[in-house]
């Protein structure tokens, strides 16, 4: 994530299994999220949103139906 640190940890979701893989680096006031497969496109987002982010997946709102 720009500007915090050179090189971010980045940590692997552990569901992953495929190879297709969510990754989520934290960092200072913001949490960063890529797919292993596209590792230079990166969301981030403020601790509150990705908060609000995780509830809703929780919540089952981007569920397929």
């Amino acid at each position: 994530m720009d500007g915090e640190q050179a090189s971010p940890a980045w940590r692997k979701s552990r569901r992953s299994a495929s190879g297709n893989c969510v990754e989520v680096c934290v960092g200072p006031g913001t949490v960063g999220m890529r797919s292993s497969r596209q590792p230079d496109v990166r969301l981030a987002f403020d601790r509150a949103s990705f908060a609000d982010f995780l509830s809703a997946v929780k919540r089952g709102e981007f569920d397929r139906r």
